[in-house]
């Protein structure tokens, strides 16, 4: 009688057991060709080659994609461009009025070395051997790199070395204090000292649609 009493309850507490896992919401978690699947369910609403097809892309604005109007990109030149930089989504627009002609990734400045907003007009323009007076490289008198990060108002260069300016090639000076646009490495994050970073694929274009005096907005 004991025996069957504890198989009873064994058998009781195993079926609830089991009613209990069978009524707990089970939610899976997709395999990658599921995943994949997912995906490819997107369907971009917009005409292929369009900007609105573009910002549509679920990629945008993180991707080094680049948009180009390519018939409005040959009408537009120093006289009637202007540029528009977006930090927040770290994207630089060559415009024609009102309309975009290209649409590239940048790189801001840090949090620590922001990049000003407002508008602004660009001043002064160095197609080659422009070097930042303020941050580069520390060599020793050997040749070794000793500070691949240094900024001359603080670092000091050891006796018989040398201090080498960070390239900004394709230069376009923005600020009296140093603030530009020009080529560089472009993550997709801020990263710089406060310069607007332009993607190397598109900034000889920049440079060449623009001229002294285009404006150029700056917009959090």
């Amino acid at each position: 009688m004991i025996a069957q009493t504890r198989l009873l309850i064994f058998t009781s507490s195993a079926l609830l057991t089991l009613l209990v896992s069978n009524c707990a919401p089970v939610v899976p978690s997709p395999n990658p060709a599921q995943r994949s699947v997912l995906k490819a369910a997107f369907v971009n609403p917009h005409p292929a080659g369009s900007y609105a097809h573009f910002l549509a892309e679920p990629s945008y604005p993180k991707t080094y994609s680049i948009y180009r109007n390519e018939d409005l990109l040959k009408r537009t030149n120093p006289s009637n461009s202007r540029v528009r930089i977006d930090l927040s989504q770290q994207r630089g627009m060559l415009m024609n009025g009102n309309t975009v002609v290209m649409d590239y990734p940048i790189s801001s400045g840090t949090k620590k070395h922001p990049t000003p907003t407002g508008s602004f007009k660009i001043t002064e323009r160095i197609k080659n051997e422009k070097r930042s007076n303020l941050y580069g490289k520390i060599y020793d008198a050997s040749g070794k790199v000793v500070n691949s990060n240094a900024d001359t108002r603080k670092d000091t260069v050891p006796e018989g070395g040398r201090f080498e300016g960070a390239p900004m090639s394709y230069w376009m000076r923005l600020t009296g204090d140093g603030i530009g646009m020009h080529q560089g490495k472009v993550p997709r994050y801020p990263a710089s000292h406060g310069c607007v970073r332009t993607y190397s694929k598109v900034v000889p274009t920049v440079f060449a649609k623009t001229g002294h005096g285009t404006p150029v907005t700056i917009t959090q």
